[in-house]
């Protein structure tokens, strides 16, 4: 989750005194500026011009109040990026929007096993947002979404959703103590860490939205949060239909620590409750505890993310005893051209070792985000231990290149293969080695314009002959993807 806001109690404070000096310096300016009187105006203009705000990748921390200031450069359309209410810089409406459009092309879904066939079609998601500040300390904010596949054989809750809300809350921001407190309720989207298993779910073309209640409060290097959610269930049947999920609840405590000697800690407790759930070893009434722990940082050019969740509760009278560790680390030759980071990814999950025995060791990956392996989405997050080296490039501050190669193991042959949204690979399940296969991945980012980034993934998986002998084969996808923000 983002880090914490500014304390809401000086912004206003701030601003009209950012504001009054723009003014001032705006004033002092020559009416006419001769070649000689050039340099002073420039230095005047730059003394007073505010930054304006970057798209977010969640839209709704974005300030757009930096635009009551009238020396700031104007683009245009900025009459619809602040809307004043008053003469309160802090009230104010903002209008935005996101498209996003990528065309993938997969040849062989689940390594051809099942009914998935070989497809090229296009995801296009758009979203419209508006963004209500009332003074200091209240937002409303308001986002629809529309997203819709092309050509896509196979259709899931996860690729269509046609015309609804897709966040909608209040949320308050006040001082409290030397502190900070934040409160939102209503649908909206949460992510933690790197969303390995808390996420927005912005791979595929629906982002997971939950209907929530939460609550934070940040004072000093420490942040305390609290939640009650429901997720949605999205639904394609007509415009505004979706619902929150009654069968599914996710709620629990999250303690955040900043500077725990060079890096960040956090840790939570999860309560994820569902009703019907269906394993491979059983099904019922899932009721199941979720312990994490996280720690992140980077020193002398050396970054790393160390994450690691125990599950435990009950599937219907089958007590649950499952784990996953996920961790990824990197070093910057900040010096050498191109930057290059060379990196190494390893991450693990317990699958179910012995079928009929009364546990379930099937690991829940919650709702992760679709693309922290790959964006082909062949594997997911259970049964599972994957290695990936990889280097990343940077020719120019707006080029990243990411070259990769994924080595897969499942944790045990007692249970499946499983591809993403914890499906499983038909077939699978008790036979064959530990070896999946490997895979190669090359990424590109370019930044094109102001607010526009394109991106072009390929992946090669090679397939182990425990899927070749079942009739599987070795699976290509390329995504082409083109996003804006406004």
């Amino acid at each position: 989750m983002p880090p914490a806001d500014r304390a809401a109690r000086h912004r206003h404070a701030r601003r009209l005194a950012r504001a009054a000096l723009c003014l001032a310096a705006c004033a002092a300016l020559p009416e006419r500026a001769g070649a000689q009187e050039a340099p002073a105006a420039s230095t005047a203009a730059a003394a007073c011009a505010e930054k304006r705000p970057a798209v977010m990748f969640n839209r709704w921390q974005e300030d757009w109040s930096v635009l009551a200031s009238p020396c700031v450069p104007r683009q245009p359309f900025d009459a619809l990026k602040y809307i004043p209410f008053s003469g309160d810089p802090d009230t104010y409406l903002s209008l935005g929007a996101n498209l996003r459009e990528r065309v993938e092309v997969n040849n062989s879904p689940v390594f051809g096993l099942g009914a998935a066939r070989a497809n090229t079609y296009l995801l296009q998601r758009a979203e419209i947002h508006a963004d209500a500040r009332l003074g200091k300390y209240v937002q409303v904010f308001v986002q629809l979404e529309d997203a819709r596949p092309f050509g896509k054989d196979t259709v899931s809750p996860a690729d269509k959703n046609v015309a609804d809300v897709e966040q909608a809350f209040i949320a308050v921001v006040h001082p409290l103590g030397e502190g900070v407190f934040k409160a939102r309720v209503g649908r909206q989207q949460m992510a933690f860490d790197l969303q390995r298993f808390v996420s927005v779910r912005d791979g595929p073309n629906v982002r997971q939205a939950f209907d929530a209640l939460w609550a934070d409060w940040e004072i000093h290097r420490w942040r305390l949060i609290a939640y009650a959610t429901q997720p949605v269930q999205y639904r394609d049947n007509q415009s505004f239909d979706d619902v929150s999920n009654r069968d599914l609840t996710f709620s629990g405590v999250r303690v955040e620590r900043q500077n725990v000697g060079p890096g960040d800690l956090s840790a939570y407790y999860s309560r994820y409750n569902r009703r019907n759930a269906r394993f491979l070893d059983g099904g019922g009434d899932e009721h199941r505890n979720v312990f994490d722990a996280r720690y992140s940082g980077n020193a002398n050019h050396i970054d790393w993310d160390v994450e690691g969740m125990v599950q435990t509760g009950h599937v219907g009278n089958r007590t649950i005893n499952a784990w996953a560790l996920g961790s990824l680390g990197g070093y910057t030759f900040a010096t050498v051209p191109w930057k290059p980071r060379a990196g190494l990814q390893v991450d693990a999950a317990s699958g179910d070792r012995h079928p009929g025995d009364g546990h379930i060791g099937t690991f829940n990956p919650l709702f992760p985000n679709g693309y922290y392996f790959t964006l082909a989405g062949y594997t997911g997050y259970s049964n599972l231990i994957h290695v990936k080296p990889s280097i990343t490039v940077k020719p120019t501050s707006k080029l990243s290149v990411l070259a990769a190669a994924g080595f897969q193991w499942r944790a045990t042959t007692g249970d499946a293969v499983y591809a993403q949204g914890n499906a499983i690979v038909p077939g699978t399940a008790g036979r064959g080695s530990r070896w999946t296969g490997m895979y190669l991945q090359l990424r590109t980012e370019v930044t094109l314009a102001a607010n526009l980034v394109g991106a072009v993934e390929a992946v090669h998986f090679q397939v182990g002959d425990s899927i070749r002998e079942l009739g599987g084969r070795n699976a290509d996808y390329v995504g082409v993807e083109l996003k804006y923000g406004w």
